[in-house]
């Protein structure tokens, strides 16, 4: 591929970037050259990511900004922030989200709402604000944390899923409605990866035992706990950002690692019965 150019003077804003993927991707485009919005919710929160900053000798391109996806003033203002900091926004990686375990009959409506307005309003109402800002770029783009889940429905992530769906169906709109003024939309579709965004979610989830979703529910938790056991590297993910920020023209999809993109090749070519069929019993055998 040869040596990347560096994006010096190009701006980065980073939702969800404490800890996890977004971590992770705030010091890759740093040390692209990429002056980053690190936005995150609890600004206090900010110690390992500039620990890993200092480390890397990029705590210049490093900006910390308080910025709750789920509060339309905080967006504002944050992105007023930017606009009066460097007067432009060359790339949004909307990586803010929850992931909510459970059966779709004993989760309780209120948080079914909640994981909506984290993974999918608030994604939305990041776009909506920042875009004016990202016209002023010659070629700006945005990335979307998306998942397996916003391919397959599986047991037990109902309303994570639901909420990767509903970001599935928006970005593609919306990269219909971008791409004549030159705006880039992505889509990034990571299978299990070591991140803290599964045990906030399911650490406190447990099979009742009147529950009839007993039996499949342990099975799910038995199966995502080893999931996440031997899950893979977020660098990965880190890095196929970095590909996608410096590439002339990236595809609107992206699925990682192998084992992703072969459940979704399944998904895709079998009856949805035998398919069905097949994920039944690999919870089964955990």
């Amino acid at each position: 591929m040869g040596k990347p150019r560096e994006r010096t003077g190009e701006v980065a804003l980073v939702t969800g970037a404490s800890s996890g993927f977004g971590l992770l991707i705030c010091i890759e485009l740093a040390a692209q050259g990429y002056r980053v919005a690190a936005g995150m919710r609890r600004p206090e929160a900010s110690g390992a990511l500039l620990d890993a900053a200092r480390k890397a000798g990029l705590t210049s391109r490093i900006h910390i900004i308080k910025l709750d996806v789920c509060e339309p003033e905080q967006i504002k203002n944050a992105i007023a922030e930017m606009d009066h900091l460097w007067g432009r926004l060359d790339l949004l990686v909307n990586n803010a989200g929850e992931a909510l375990g459970g059966m779709v009959e004993e989760v309780p409506l209120e948080a079914w709402r909640n994981q909506m307005e984290v993974n999918f309003f608030g994604a939305v109402s990041v776009t909506q604000i920042a875009l004016p800002l990202m016209r002023r770029s010659s070629k700006s783009r945005i990335i979307f944390m998306s998942s397996i889940s916003g391919i397959v429905g599986f047991p037990g992530y109902g309303p994570y899923a639901s909420s990767k769906f509903a970001l599935e169906g928006m970005a593609e709109s919306l990269s219909f409605e971008l791409q004549p003024l030159g705006i880039d939309v992505v889509l990034i579709e990571p299978g299990a990866y070591g991140t803290p965004i599964w045990g906030k979610g399911f650490n406190d989830i447990q099979a009742k035992e009147e529950s009839p979703y007993r039996k499949t529910l342990t099975e799910v938790l038995n199966f995502s706990k080893t999931t996440a056991d031997q899950s893979g590297d977020p660098q990965e993910v880190a890095a196929l950002v970095g590909e996608i920020a410096r590439s002339a023209s990236p595809r609107f999809r992206y699925r990682l690692p192998l084992g992703t993109r072969l459940t979704v090749a399944a998904k895709v070519l079998l009856p949805f019965r035998w398919f069905q069929s097949i994920v039944l019993k690999m919870l089964s055998k955990r």
